[in-house]
């Protein structure tokens, strides 16, 4: 009996030495949590899915068959340039520091091609000062998924219109001049607005905003589409459709529910609030279309998913389910008189809508985050209805911004290029179709 005591005193005294050390260390030294990491390396694999196959099946789906291969070729060549850009240099311009003035505008070069990153050192961006961290190069790649996205939704806008070599060339400077300084300003440590106190979850206005400003100066630099005759091309895949559609909700899971850095309660509140939202938007997007077009379509269906999504992003980590609902109602109104009205009037092609739903929509979810932001999601997030006012101030402030500079620097970059390369095909190349001018390739062998 005596041994067994001293055995289990012995077992007590190593218990709670082990967790004092843990507990005083902790502040010290961070540690990695493997629930965290795991989390986030499904996340992270998650969003890679939106780009190769979700938005290459769903932009895909859109366009005419005769330039089906050449979306889904700017989908992966995009991934894979845009991957390597980001660890050579993107990732240490949007999220290093840099020194003096630059520092809240840019990061600098400390970590170009993850130097000085060991594989266990914990990642310097996290949400809670108490919560666990995560590798640092999980972080990283994490965040890569993102920089992959942005400029491929913006191929929405230059579908069927734009040659493969100014699109590889337009990537990499958009890239590294618009997406780069944008991500930095909201998410980097040093960011002006992220010091402002904008609040940006999951890339309202750095990831969709961004790239819907950016496809709208496509649209008008590029001029329109050959017979185009005012109004949506009709889609040759609607199946393509719904499964690219299908596939960017199931991925959006990790884009939001995973920018919170952690498997926790957020994440988990993350995730109900981008299923809730993107939901409503589905449902007010039929009813818009049963309304005013007289029947309920599956296309409508599909881009009303998408735009829920769009809104929600800048928003799921900070609104309640409430909030959700609304963002999700709201965003489907506001984009579905875009795509359907405002563009017609101004009469530009934007082929995909990449600018009706992802420009306005991430417009409006940056303002919806200000409006529904809830302290019970987040303390740090306090939204108008929650007695902040000020806070759709800073809300448009970083809309604002993010306006201006991508669409300034888009534009010069787009001139640029057309000087270098050229950016349309030749009316004969555009009439046969991008997937063989640009590829000598063709999708169907079958004439149906």
């Amino acid at each position: 009996m005596r041994k067994f005591l001293v055995f289990v005193g012995l077992l007590l005294l190593l218990t709670t030495a082990g967790l004092f050390a843990q507990t005083t260390g902790a502040a010290q030294k961070p540690y990695i949590d493997f629930g965290n990491t795991a989390w986030l390396i499904v996340a992270t694999a998650f969003v890679l899915l939106m780009t190769i196959p979700g938005l290459a099946f769903f932009y895909g789906g859109l366009v005419r068959r005769k330039n089906v291969l050449s979306v889904l070729m700017q989908c992966i060549i995009i991934t894979a340039v845009v991957s390597l850009q980001w660890f050579m240099f993107g990732y240490s311009l949007a999220f290093g520091s840099s020194s003096g003035a630059l520092a809240p505008f840019i990061g600098g070069f400390k970590w170009a091609f993850m130097n000085g990153i060991g594989i266990n050192d914990p990642s310097p961006y996290f949400i809670s000062q108490s919560a666990a961290r995560v590798p640092h190069l999980v972080f990283a790649l994490f965040q890569c998924m993102f920089a992959v996205i942005t400029p491929a939704l913006i191929a929405g806008a230059f579908a069927e219109r734009l040659k493969f070599s100014a699109f590889l060339l337009i990537t990499i400077l958009w890239s590294t001049l618009v997406y780069d300084p944008i991500a930095h300003w909201v998410w980097s440590a040093d960011g002006w607005l992220a010091h402002l106190g904008a609040l940006d979850f999951a890339g309202g206005t750095v990831v969709h905003m961004n790239s819907g400003i950016a496809a709208l100066v496509a649209a008008l630099v590029l001029g329109k589409r050959r017979h185009y005759k005012g109004h949506a091309t009709p889609p040759h895949n609607i199946p393509f459709v719904v499964l690219g559609a299908a596939l960017l909700w199931f991925g959006w899971f990790g884009f939001n529910a995973g920018s919170g850095v952690a498997a926790d309660g957020l994440a988990g509140s993350a995730f109900l609030t981008t299923h809730v939202a993107t939901s409503a938007a589905v449902v007010m997007w039929v009813i818009m279309d049963w309304i005013f077009n007289g029947k309920p379509t599956v296309l409508g269906a599909a881009t009303g998913a998408v735009a829920g999504l769009v809104a929600i992003t800048p928003a799921s980590g900070f609104v309640t389910l409430g909030g959700a609902i609304v963002t999700g109602l709201v965003v489907s109104i506001v984009c579905w008189w875009m795509v359907s009205v405002v563009k017609k009037k101004f009469g530009y092609d934007d082929a995909l809508d990449a600018f009706g739903v992802h420009g306005v929509g991430g417009a409006w979810g940056a303002l919806a985050t200000g409006l529904f932001a809830a302290p019970v999601i987040q303390s740090a997030g306090v939204g108008v209805f929650y007695g902040n006012a000020k806070q759709i101030l800073f809300q448009f402030a970083d809309i604002g911004a993010t306006l201006v500079w991508s669409f300034v620097v888009t534009w010069i970059i787009f001139k640029v290029v057309d000087l270098l390369v050229g950016l349309k095909p030749s009316e004969a190349e555009e009439e046969i179709g991008l997937d063989l001018t640009d590829h000598n390739e063709k999708a169907y062998t079958v004439i149906d």
